[in-house]
């Protein structure tokens, strides 16, 4: 199992630098950060944008993965974003994924006036369809309900061939179909609930309702990565050492390739020790590449 890591855009970079450097030396395969304008309880907080974020991120490690975790088109349009999204895989020689999900109702709609009109889905949809060509390929032509794209240039492509990777994030039917057909990775949430056995019962049911739509088109399940993101559940991950093992063992019996977690803040949501972040590391992580016991 493979194991990635969020940190949040909430720190002048002199103090987020070193986590980023960490994560790829703690052996983390992937670090992710939030696209928001501002995230539930943080939202009048210190906060910064994912693209420079992550391209400072990229110029100072050499390994590990980068990614949006997820980006949405609440306030995205897919053309600049895909030129984002070019110069994110360039800068990091071909390591970047894009994490992309439909967004929800919040501040990233409500700061800039209200929510788009329109099916949220539909948008969705056309949001990664129209990524997926302008990404692909040299000129994209692209007419839909909710976008229009005449003729943009995409030069000089990805470092990535044909493109850069997409985790789709989808708890429902609908948006799963969106990850099945463009997904290099499928990422769930899980169910929302304050109750751990619901949350668990609900992630093993959305992966059982995803491989059926994998069936659906003809996608074998492990042409497809499966990310859970461990901190949507009600307990935090990294309570503890024991609690994280435990995580990803239930992850990875329940077919998970990915494990993601978030960095330990110091208080509020994923409050938790760093010193427990570094034995994680240290004990854990290991053991997760090397794979269970014989």
């Amino acid at each position: 199992m493979r194991t990635g890591i969020v940190i949040l855009p909430e720190h002048r970079w002199w103090m987020a630098e070193h986590k980023w450097k960490a994560a790829e030396e703690y052996g983390f395969h992937h670090a992710w950060t939030y696209d928001h304008m501002g995230w539930r309880s943080l939202v009048d907080g210190p906060w910064f944008g994912a693209v420079p974020t992550l391209a400072a991120a990229a110029s100072v490690t050499r390994t590990i993965r980068l990614g949006t975790l997820v980006a949405s088109p609440n306030f995205r349009h897919p053309v600049p974003f895909a030129r984002d999204l070019l110069a994110l895989d360039d800068v990091s020689d071909g390591r970047f994924t894009l994490g992309v999900g439909a967004g929800g109702a919040g501040y990233d709609t409500e700061v800039m006036g209200g929510p788009p009109p329109g099916s949220r889905q539909g948008r969705f949809e056309e949001f990664v369809a129209a990524l997926d060509m302008l990404l692909a390929q040299d000129r994209t032509t692209f007419r839909g309900e909710h976008y229009e794209i005449r003729d943009a240039r995409s030069a000089p492509g990805c470092v990535q061939r044909p493109r850069l990777p997409f985790v789709v994030a989808a708890n429902g039917p609908k948006a799963m179909g969106v990850a099945a057909k463009y997904g290099t990775g499928w990422v769930t949430t899980g169910p929302e609930t304050d109750d751990e056995h619901a949350w668990w019962d609900g992630v093993a049911a959305m992966a059982a309702r995803f491989r059926e739509v994998l069936a659906g088109i003809g996608r074998a399940k492990e042409s497809i990565d499966f990310h859970l993101n461990a901190d949507s559940c009600p307990v935090y991950s990294l309570t503890s050492v024991d609690r994280f093992r435990e995580v990803a063992g239930r992850a990875r019996e329940l077919g998970f390739t990915d494990l993601v977690v978030h960095w330990p803040r110091e208080n509020g949501v994923y409050a938790g020790s760093e010193a427990v972040l570094e034995r994680v590391a240290a004990d854990v992580l290991p053991e997760l590449v090397a794979g269970p016991a014989a």
